[in-house]
């Protein structure tokens, strides 16, 4: 029988700590919430525990299935313990204890990547969440989180990735300038957006063919004019309405497909 654990239990109270990034870090694990997350931590062997509210255990049987196909421990939990763990606006239910996602660059550049996604200093973590989505989505090989930037094991940013976080590398790493110098050295073409940029994204078929890592700013701020410069070209998104400009999760998907066709016509 499924132990029940209340909103008292030792076990749910060290849980809800997971909520701060310096326990996150400390433990090495971090608690996601909702069926998609959960269904990717366990694809991908990353969660550890599973814990569902007791009266959904039929509405979640598959995922719990497979939990015990994987041999993991699954606890029941009361609505309260639901509550207590849940950070959403209303607790789906079911949540997972996982190890950090945290890759390492020097792994994702020695595998060749085509397209790299780079968050350069995100404080947003619903943004962040999205471009690591649509990353995904347009098959990048990483993404990349640079700077002062929001943890991607952040609870809104998990659920707006709607499990993609599981699916490819990120990789975070404080240094911008070296961390775009390293990529460079590696053939990287490094490219950022700009309203008044030189090389125009309908005309950058031969730019977008090589290997390239696209930078995208916080929403508050875009890039930071030094970093913008660092880049090997600045491109610009042509915009034929009367729309003074895009939002990031907007301009990020539009360049990111763009070299996902270019590189599947290459293939």
């Amino acid at each position: 029988m499924m132990e029940i654990l209340s909103e008292r239990s030792s076990r749910v109270v060290s849980l809800a700590k997971l909520h701060r990034a310096s326990v996150r870090r400390a433990e090495g694990r971090f608690l996601v919430e909702g069926a998609n997350s959960v269904t990717a931590a366990l694809d991908t062997r990353r969660a550890e525990t599973v814990l569902v509210r007791e009266d959904e255990t039929e509405r979640h049987a598959e995922i719990l299935a497979a939990a015990a196909a994987a041999g993991l421990p699954v606890f029941g939990l009361s609505a309260r313990a639901t509550e207590k763990l849940s950070e959403a606006t209303t607790a789906p239910g079911i949540f997972a204890v996982c190890r950090l996602l945290d890759a390492d660059l020097a792994t994702v550049l020695a595998d060749g990547p085509r397209l790299l996604a780079v968050a350069v200093e995100p404080r947003e973590p619903g943004n962040a969440g999205t471009l690591i989505r649509t990353a995904d989505a347009m098959g990048a090989d990483a993404v990349l989180i640079l700077g002062d930037a929001v943890d991607p094991h952040n609870g809104k940013c998990v659920r707006a990735s709607a499990g993609s976080v599981f699916h490819l590398p990120i990789v975070r790493h404080r240094d911008v300038d070296a961390t775009l110098a390293r990529l460079q050295e590696n053939g990287i073409v490094v490219l950022a957006t700009a309203a008044d940029g030189e090389l125009d994204l309908d005309h950058a078929d031969d730019v977008l063919a090589r290997p390239t890592a696209w930078l995208f700013g916080n929403e508050a701020h875009g890039l930071p004019a030094t970093i913008a410069t660092a880049a090997d070209h600045r491109v610009s998104i042509p915009i034929r309405g009367r729309a003074e400009s895009l939002n990031l999760a907007a301009a990020a998907s539009i360049c990111l497909y763009d070299s996902a066709r270019i590189h599947a016509r290459g293939r």
